[in-house]
Protein backbone atom coordinates (compact mmCIF):
# COMPACT_ATOMS: atom_id res chain seq x y z
CA UNK A 1 0.00 0.00 0.00
CA UNK A 2 1.55 3.38 -1.05
CA UNK A 3 1.63 6.65 1.42
CA UNK A 4 -1.13 8.32 -0.82
CA UNK A 5 -3.62 5.23 -0.73
CA UNK A 6 -2.61 5.04 3.24
CA UNK A 7 -3.58 9.02 3.95
CA UNK A 8 -6.55 8.66 1.74
CA UNK A 9 -7.96 5.78 3.68
CA UNK A 10 -7.17 8.09 7.12
CA UNK A 11 -8.80 10.67 5.58
CA UNK A 12 -12.00 8.94 5.73
CA UNK A 13 -11.94 7.52 9.07
CA UNK A 14 -13.95 9.76 11.39
CA UNK A 15 -11.89 12.62 13.30
CA UNK A 16 -11.91 10.51 16.87
CA UNK A 17 -10.46 7.41 15.21
CA UNK A 18 -7.90 9.60 13.42
CA UNK A 19 -6.54 10.08 17.02
CA UNK A 20 -6.65 6.68 17.65
CA UNK A 21 -4.79 6.13 14.40
CA UNK A 22 -2.03 7.86 15.15
CA UNK A 23 -1.21 7.05 19.03
CA UNK A 24 -1.22 3.59 16.96
CA UNK A 25 1.74 4.94 14.79
CA UNK A 26 3.37 6.45 17.85
CA UNK A 27 3.10 3.33 19.76
CA UNK A 28 4.74 1.51 16.73
CA UNK A 29 7.30 3.93 16.12
CA UNK A 30 8.03 3.65 20.18
CA UNK A 31 8.15 0.01 19.69
CA UNK A 32 10.70 -0.09 17.52
CA UNK A 33 12.79 2.13 18.78
CA UNK A 34 12.72 0.83 22.25
CA UNK A 35 13.76 -2.65 20.11
CA UNK A 36 16.85 -0.85 18.33
CA UNK A 37 17.97 1.02 21.92
CA UNK A 38 18.10 -2.81 23.52
CA UNK A 39 20.43 -3.51 20.82
CA UNK A 40 24.16 -3.76 22.48
CA UNK A 41 27.50 -4.33 20.99
CA UNK A 42 29.28 -8.08 21.11
CA UNK A 43 31.14 -8.68 23.92
CA UNK A 44 34.77 -9.25 23.39
CA UNK A 45 36.42 -12.13 24.84
CA UNK A 46 39.54 -11.77 27.32
CA UNK A 47 37.92 -8.58 29.24
CA UNK A 48 38.37 -10.40 32.58
CA UNK A 49 41.78 -12.23 31.81
CA UNK A 50 43.76 -12.49 34.99
CA UNK A 51 41.14 -10.57 37.35
CA UNK A 52 39.53 -13.92 38.12
CA UNK A 53 41.60 -17.04 40.12
CA UNK A 54 40.12 -20.72 39.69
CA UNK A 55 40.52 -23.03 43.53
CA UNK A 56 43.48 -25.32 43.37
CA UNK A 57 41.08 -28.15 43.23
CA UNK A 58 38.69 -27.18 40.62
CA UNK A 59 39.38 -30.08 38.32
CA UNK A 60 39.27 -32.79 41.44
CA UNK A 61 36.16 -35.02 41.65
CA UNK A 62 33.04 -33.60 43.82
CA UNK A 63 32.81 -36.60 46.99
CA UNK A 64 29.68 -37.30 47.72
Amino acid sequence: MGHVQLVEKIKKIPPAYQQEVEDFIDFILSKRQSVVAKRVSPRKAGLLKGKLKMAEDFDDPLIM
